[in-house]
């Protein structure tokens, strides 16, 4: 275990030396929550009172999309300057380097979800849960942003510089449009209803609306945590097995 926590040390103190990207992953998704809620929200009818209150939990899932697409750059940038090789003459695990580097994620994303909530309470965002329904969404998100963490792990392990892992950010920022987070699903055209309904996004948003607003959510936890499992059975051995593809 000890290896483990010194690597995610690393990890962080690698995140406080690049404020840039920090800064970034802190103040995009406060703009976007304020972009959407003054520049659109007064044209988008969602049925609540306050536009406010329908997005801010997409806007939180689009924080960790951000925070995710940072672990494929970090991953990449270890596998590209030589930091590995060193690691593998002291005999560190590969995967206590990842689990390092997806700590740092988790940890940056939890900064993130603060300053985004901080926000959002701060122009109107009114949650109504009790604090078993504030204790289950704040678990299915942390478990959403760890399995972001990992998909973005195996993102830097695939690609050969980081630049191309970069690329990462697009489908991680994508993936929240064509879901629940910012309309509803209904008035999106019938051919993307089948997708929007069906993706990952989906039931973690709105068992975070649900849950944080004290409303009916359905089967959308279940479904939240069987895509994140499942996401999370598969990506794990895929990462260790790319690891040890990398090293060899």
């Amino acid at each position: 275990m000890a290896e483990y926590a010194v690597l995610a040390g690393r990890s962080v103190r690698l995140t406080r030396r690049n404020p840039d990207a920090v800064i970034t992953s802190l103040v995009l998704p406060v703009l976007l929550m304020l972009v959407f809620v003054y520049f659109f929200g007064g044209a988008i009818e969602t049925g609540t009172t306050k536009y406010v209150t329908y997005v801010a939990p997409g806007v939180l899932i689009l924080c960790a999309g951000y925070g995710a697409s940072m672990t494929a750059t970090t991953v990449s940038v270890d596998m590209t300057n030589g930091i590995i090789g060193r690691f593998r003459a002291m005999d560190t695990s590969g995967t206590a380097v990842l689990t390092g580097h997806v700590a740092a994620s988790v940890a940056r994303n939890t900064a993130a979800t603060a300053a985004v909530l901080g926000v959002a309470f701060a122009i109107g965002f009114r949650p109504q849960a009790q604090l078993t329904g504030w204790l289950a969404a704040c678990g299915i998100l942390l478990l959403y942003i760890t399995t972001l963490s990992w998909l973005g792990a195996a993102a830097g392990l695939l690609a050969k510089t980081p630049e191309a892992a970069g690329g990462f950010t697009f489908v991680m920022l994508f993936l929240p449009y064509p879901s629940s987070a910012f309309v509803p699903v209904e008035t999106m055209p019938d051919w993307l209803h089948g997708f929007a309904d069906h993706q990952p996004v989906t039931p973690v948003i709105e068992s975070l609306r649900g849950l944080l607003l004290d409303q009916p959510t359905g089967n959308s936890p279940w479904l939240a945590l069987v895509w994140c499992l499942g996401l999370l059975a598969v990506t794990l051995p895929v990462c260790a097995a790319l690891f040890r593809r990398c090293t060899a």
